[in-house]
């Protein structure tokens, strides 16, 4: 079996833009992957180009190998939009050899470990009587693990981190009241703080209200988030834009952190992320997966979460909570992962079990989006 062409399609798939690959081969056995750099999928897909140029006409089965190909053989290995394109083609290849194979993804990653795959879900509303609601909603739909909402993500344009932090920790603290201590909670800050911003709004809660704290502070330095760990005792769940093991080394042999929030479509596709699974696995750090962009994502990640060990939950953008995005995605996928209840069931079908109509992406186009550009009310630019 020989590879015969990477096709790319980055288009407006509902709420966003996809880029999902196509790798086809001359015995009519073909795969899908997807891209997991929103926001910049037209780097990406030239990244794409210079790979299909060496990929053509080699042998799908040897994914290892072309793995190390694509990464070594440039003298500017690495880094996110490459990584990317890496691991859309990584996971397609894995879709191919799957289906070659006639087992599911998870075979070729050692074998199911469970049957279902547990979620968090995702407050959307702000801090306040309405965020309380939503989770409370949310557990009776069967969520034992939630992420709740901070202040000030509704924002477009201004972000001061100090005038939400005292409000989202006060909240958080009745919800812990109102939610009980059985429920997972934790908060996505998106890395807006900085370490003292972050340490003072966990120092506002009592031990105890958080769950994990996602990603506080951005990632550039390690040694900031050993200082904000001295200052805090809430676990940390971090990762989802780290785009090798090599971002990962410092946080796993350092023990910083204690959830990965590693995504598949960016770390470098299934085979980089069992690499840092079983890592993270000496160390005992769970996989707590990043899952916010297709069904191709969200079959692929679940396939690496099953056949993983040290796993505690899977990001799902499909609960009742989100319904305000709006979209069914079943005209571009007829068959794709759906939750029943809180959890995904994990499929035993050939490859990554889902089934893509491939005529009408075709026809959708690409809209250029750009995240907010958020600045501080001094006129200065601060993270989104």
């Amino acid at each position: 079996m020989k590879i015969t062409a990477i096709k790319t399609y980055a288009v407006k798939v509902g709420i966003r833009n996809q880029l999902l690959v196509k790798i086809e081969t001359d015995e009519g056995i073909f795969g899908w992957g997807e891209s997991g750099l929103s926001g910049r999928e037209k780097a990406v897909v030239g990244a794409l180009e210079h790979y299909a140029e060496f990929l053509r006409g080699r042998d799908p089965f040897k994914i290892g190998s072309l793995w190390q190909e694509m990464y070594r053989s440039q003298y500017f290995e690495g880094g996110r939009v490459l990584q990317a394109a890496v691991s859309a083609i990584d996971i397609a290849l894995h879709d191919i050899k799957g289906k070659a194979l006639g087992v599911p993804v998870y075979d070729l990653l050692g074998g199911k470990q469970r049957d279902h795959i547990p979620t968090f879900a995702t407050t959307f509303a702000a801090p306040g009587p309405e965020m309380i609601d939503q989770a409370k909603m949310l557990v009776e739909h069967g969520w034992t693990a939630l992420r709740l909402s901070p202040a000030g993500h509704e924002e477009k344009q201004i972000y001061e981190p100090r005038e939400h932090i005292a409000a989202t920790a006060k909240w958080l603290v009745k919800a812990r009241e109102e939610l009980g201590e059985d429920v997972v909670l934790g908060i996505d800050y998106h890395h807006r703080l900085t370490v003292a911003e972050a340490a003072s709004f966990c120092q506002k809660m009592p031990s105890g209200t958080l769950d994990f704290l996602e990603e506080p502070i951005r990632d550039e330095s390690p040694g900031a988030y050993e200082a904000l760990r001295r200052l805090t005792d809430v676990p940390f769940a971090i990762g989802e834009e780290f785009s090798s093991k090599w971002q990962f080394q410092p946080y796993i042999e350092r023990d910083i952190h204690q959830f990965n929030r590693l995504d598949v479509c960016n770390v470098g596709g299934l085979t980089e992320s069992m690499k840092v699974a079983a890592w993270s696995e000496t160390h005992y750090v769970d996989m707590m997966p990043h899952n916010p962009l297709g069904p191709i994502c969200t079959a692929a990640t679940i396939h690496f979460c099953a056949a993983v060990a040290n796993f505690s939950w899977l990001e799902t953008r499909a609960s009742p909570a989100e319904t305000h995005l709006g979209f069914d995605s079943s005209d571009f996928f007829s068959t794709q992962p759906r939750l029943e209840g809180a959890v995904y069931p994990v499929s035993d079908a050939p490859g990554l079990g889902v089934e893509v109509n491939e005529d009408l992406l075709a026809k959708q186009s690409f809209e250029f989006w750009e995240a907010p550009h958020l600045k501080r009310r001094d006129g200065s630019v601060t993270n989104w």
